[in-house]
């Protein structure tokens, strides 16, 4: 009795499996974009503080974090070829991530700048307007300069960089997410927030 009820679950089970495996085609909701997956998984995220959609993407974000399977890295990679602000104003923006970073305290403050640029509307044309971001949220100006030209913080910007770099001929907008150094995520229309996770998860999984 106990091996029909097993086989009958395993006839259910399986159907479905196929059918999640089928839910997310190559050409339509991915692109394969390198031969060779990375060793362990990953998701990094291409953004930029003055793009619209990545600020309403980032409660998408903070859901995605939440659901990644153990083992699975997430990073965001700041770009700077917007046409909203000048490619040094950018790379500002990019230092001030990295020093967010360093201070373990990345999430909150990109929000705030995201907050800035886009709910109260101010600009931003040097270093100086992001560090009074900084200071609003808490941050002291001697820790924030001496973060900003820190040995660390230039390697994490030399990092974010070269990463940039690597995937930048597959990037035409923002924002975009590449998993395991392979895939390239597209969402369609008609997908829901719950299904842009869900195939990201799922993407985690492919090599």
């Amino acid at each position: 009795m106990k091996k029909i009820l097993l086989t009958a679950l395993l006839a259910l089970f399986i159907p479905l499996q196929a059918c999640a495996q089928e839910q997310w085609k190559k050409g339509e909701h991915y692109q394969v974009i390198n031969d060779n997956a990375t060793a362990k998984p990953e998701i990094i995220e291409f953004f930029s503080f003055w793009c619209p959609h990545c600020y309403n993407f980032e409660p998408i974000v903070k859901n995605l974090k939440s659901k990644l399977p153990e083992g699975t890295s997430f990073q965001k990679v700041h770009v700077n070829f917007m046409r909203s602000a000048s490619p040094k104003t950018q790379d500002e923006a990019t230092r001030a991530m990295m020093v967010g970073r360093a201070l373990k305290r990345e999430d909150a403050l990109n929000l705030a700048i995201f907050k800035y640029i886009h709910v109260q509307k101010s600009s931003v044309a040097s270093l100086k307007d992001l560090q009074n971001v900084f200071i609003v949220n808490g941050v002291e100006p001697a820790d924030f300069d001496k973060m900003a030209n820190s040995f660390g913080v230039n390697s994490m910007v030399q990092k974010n960089n070269k990463i940039f770099g690597q995937y930048r001929k597959n990037l035409s907008s923002v924002p975009s997410f590449i998993v395991n150094g392979k895939f390239k995520a597209t969402f369609t229309r008609d997908m829901t927030p719950d299904d842009m996770v869900d195939l990201l998860v799922w993407l985690t999984k492919q090599k």
